[in-house]
């Protein structure tokens, strides 16, 4: 797409983002006074958690949570 001038980005910018985001266009230029000034481009995609990944590659103890009352006392100090 050759480059859009600002007042055409402003009055046709629905266009413009609709066009990015249904991969139409990769990008678009937009110039101040024919200049490239700015480019719209989309935002990456985050890439989603895979569940599950590390079952099976360790072992979680039964007593896990035994230890959770000295951890507290370290972190908060003790009761008075």
């Amino acid at each position: 797409m050759k480059p859009v001038n600002i007042h055409e980005a402003k009055t046709h910018l629905s266009r413009l983002v609709a066009a990015i985001k249904s991969g139409a266009e990769a990008e678009v230029i937009i110039a101040q006074n024919g200049v490239p000034a700015a480019r719209l481009v989309p935002l990456a995609k985050k890439p989603k958690p895979i569940w599950g990944l590390d079952k099976g590659k360790f072992v979680v103890p039964d007593k896990i949570d035994a230890l959770n009352p000295e951890i507290e006392k370290m972190f908060y100090g003790e009761d008075d």
